[in-house]
């Protein structure tokens, strides 16, 4: 059964920094997209980040872009995201997807919250 476990959420003063771990199993990870996505109480989930399955090609929103970093690890079956300058629009529940646009299978994670406050 295909998983995905999010972790490293939690509160942080804006300027600040978090880095969110998504861990996968009960799939070939390897082959999969991964994305970030964000979603805060009344408006639609946002696409943050994205990296291939190779690790070779990254791409941002604009709202991120020279503030977050996304990274993987095939060996670990993870994928990462280093936020850094962290500003209270960043708050949202944290979202690790896993996409293959060749089966079109998709998968999610449960979220993790992260609060940007003084």
């Amino acid at each position: 059964q295909a998983q995905l476990v999010e972790s490293g959420g939690g509160l942080v003063q804006p300027g600040g920094s978090l880095k969110l771990s998504c861990a996968a199993s009960g799939f070939a990870f390897r082959i999969f997209d991964m994305k970030w996505w964000r979603q805060t109480p009344g408006k639609e989930r946002e696409l943050v980040a994205t990296i291939t399955s190779g690790g070779d090609t990254k791409t941002y929103a604009d709202f991120v872009k020279d503030r977050f970093t996304i990274s993987r690890d095939n060996a670990k079956s993870s994928v990462y995201l280093q936020m850094s300058s962290l500003k209270p629009e960043d708050t949202a529940v944290y979202y690790c997807n896993a996409h293959d646009s060749w089966s079109r299978s998709t998968y999610w994670g449960q979220g993790t919250q992260v609060t940007v406050s003084a």
